[in-house]
């Protein structure tokens, strides 16, 4: 049987976005990110993947070790919540530091959700794509997904330049509670 799940960006959609975050101890998750993850994956179901450019790797400011443990740490957080995020895939690549090849994983890319797709037996018909950046709408596009712009992070600014290159995402959320709703309403519609 296919699964459905929600891929999440990081920075910006699930916890605050200092730039370049490598330090365990600054990961502040948005207020409610653990009760609607909670709800998504507890009540409806649905695996919880993260899809994330991690380009910080690639110009020396962080390392995999210090991605590594941010995630660890947000899945620490979350599990207060009872929910924790079932997979973390991340591009360390960036076009000024890396070769064309090893950008291929590089959101707007879908490459990190086919693979995500193949391990947990996705139907990415019925599967969502949730972030902040222009690069996470054109990522799920590209895949096959919904796609919902939150409006934390630099969710704000990318509507209004999606707007204008005519690019629509699926919703548009002002917080992760509305994107819970959203996915809730959408998904048991779809049964």
């Amino acid at each position: 049987m296919l699964n459905a799940a929600v891929f999440l960006d990081r920075d910006g959609t699930i916890n605050e976005d200092p730039g370049y975050l490598g330090n365990p101890n600054e990961v502040k998750l948005y207020p409610g990110i653990g009760e609607a993850l909670a709800f998504l994956k507890n009540i409806l179901n649905l695996k919880l993947i993260v899809i994330s450019n991690q380009s910080g790797i690639a110009r020396g400011i962080l390392t995999k070790e210090m991605v590594n443990s941010v995630n660890d740490k947000i899945n620490e957080l979350l599990s207060e919540f009872n929910v924790k995020i079932d997979a973390f895939y991340y591009c360390p690549a960036h076009p000024d530091f890396s070769s064309e090849s090893e950008c291929s994983c590089r959101k707007p890319s879908a490459e990190m959700v086919f693979k995500a797709a193949e391990k947990f037996n996705l139907d990415l018909s019925k599967s969502y794509f949730v972030g902040d950046m222009i690069t996470d709408i054109q990522c799920g596009i590209n895949a096959g997904l919904k796609t919902i712009l939150v409006k934390t992070g630099f969710g704000a600014e990318s509507f209004s330049i999606l707007k204008k290159q005519n690019i629509f995402a699926t919703f548009v959320a002002e917080n992760i509670q509305e994107v819970s709703t959203f996915i809730h309403k959408d998904f048991i519609g779809d049964k």
